[in-house]
């Protein structure tokens, strides 16, 4: 951990997660990874009634005013405790997101304060049977009459669809215009036209209540959309932030704890005659680990630190998708270096260690899968080398033959 990179406010709500985490009993993750339980409400409310929820928000709306650091300090924390629960713990803070910045007062106090305060629950939705990384081209419709719009289409991979109160739905608003200037954002209530078709059953990640909803003929109020009409890009632009940065963190708690029972066991276990901490091939691996776990850290952290300071949104946009990719690519390795250090007890139940590499694995892919942050990592950098002369020195210049420009052919 980076507890100097923290303040002492920071740290004791860190703390307070930690002792949240302590908590939280053992046979809670073991039923959820065996799909006997859905939807673990209890847990969404003691993080509510402990003010561990939407950290970032105003107070008055049941948050704490706090930065994207000490938020991503929490969900680290959270995120020892696998994936499901870690997403369920980020929900209020995604979903707040676009209420808090883009929202009315009244859906503020109607929608964000009762799911800060653990009253109401929530799920986003996002990706389309027909589409996953193509958002743009959802077929989820909304049709305005009069004081309302009708919603129909349907949402695959909502986690927390089992036991949301309501949804945050992307819908094409506009069948004639293009992709990036016809969505609209709404807050879609559970009730008449709600429908959870499917709970699947996943490989890691599970107990969420992960599911397919449909929506046919759901009457919308206007005063439930976010936004303008057809102004869906630039809440969708921007709830990539809080999307991508909890799915990295969170991530980086799943690594770090399948990591420390790994080592552990190492200190335990001999072979030989020997520790097999003391083998190379062990403590390497725990090296290697340890240092992908840092960097991921601090990456995770520098791309929070830009986003609380008003960093350009293009910035900021490369920094997540860095962070996303980087930590998640981490958690990956390290989880795996982890069960390779136990060999084979790793792979049975009776360490976490099998089902943290389950868990770790579902990072790459949900919120934007690593291969969508690689073309916005590279998107994000050629645009930046168009104005590299304010970046420094122009290093092509220092070669012998610089000024051969006959010998710099590009066609």
């Amino acid at each position: 951990m980076f507890d100097f990179l923290l303040t002492a406010e920071q740290r004791a709500v860190r703390d307070e997660a930690r002792e949240f985490v302590r908590s939280i009993d053992p046979q809670l993750l073991i039923d959820m990874d065996e799909d006997k339980v859905q939807y673990p409400r209890s847990f969404v409310e003691e993080a509510a009634a402990r003010n561990l929820l939407g950290l970032r928000f105003a107070p008055e709306w049941g948050g704490r005013g706090l930065q994207w650091t000490t938020e991503l300090a929490v969900i680290e924390e959270i995120g020892v405790l696998g994936s499901a629960l870690g997403c369920l713990y980020s929900l209020p803070s995604i979903v707040g997101e676009a209420i808090y910045r883009f929202g009315t007062p009244d859906q503020k106090e109607r929608y964000l304060l009762p799911t800060l305060q653990g009253k109401k629950f929530t799920a986003e939705g996002l990706t389309e049977p027909r589409g996953g990384s193509d958002f743009f081209g959802a077929t989820t419709t909304a049709v305005r009459k009069g004081d309302h719009y009708v919603l129909n289409g349907q949402k695959r991979f909502v986690v927390g669809a089992e036991g949301a109160d309501y949804f945050l739905v992307y819908a094409r608003t506009d069948p004639n215009g293009p992709p990036h200037e016809s969505m609209s954002v709404f807050l879609v209530d559970r009730g008449p036209g709600v429908h959870v078709a499917h709970l699947y059953g996943l490989m890691g990640g599970r107990g969420g209540g992960a599911g397919r909803v449909v929506f046919r003929d759901v009457i919308v109020p206007v005063e439930n959309r976010i936004g303008e009409e057809n102004g869906a890009a630039q809440i969708f632009y921007q709830m990539m932030v809080p999307e991508r940065l909890t799915s990295a963190a969170g991530a980086i708690g799943i690594a770090r704890a399948a990591l420390e029972v790994a080592a552990v066991y190492s200190t335990r276990r001999k072979a030989f005659g020997r520790k097999i901490k003391d083998f190379q091939g062990v403590n390497f691996k725990v090296a290697e680990s340890i240092t992908k776990l840092d960097a991921a850290r601090a990456l995770v952290y520098a791309a929070g630190a830009a986003e609380d300071s008003g960093q350009p949104p293009e910035l900021v946009r490369r920094l997540v998708s860095e962070a996303k990719k980087f930590a998640t690519d981490a958690a990956w390795e390290v989880t795996n270096h982890a069960m390779q250090i136990m060999g084979g007890i790793g792979y049975t139940n009776v360490f976490p260690v099998e089902r943290l590499v389950r868990e770790a694995r579902l990072t790459q892919i949900w919120t934007g899968t690593n291969e969508i942050m690689n073309l916005v990592i590279q998107h994000e950098y050629y645009k930046e080398l168009k104005n590299r002369e304010r970046r420094g020195r122009d290093v092509e210049r220092d070669a012998r033959g610089a000024a051969l420009e006959e010998e710099k052919v590009y066609e």
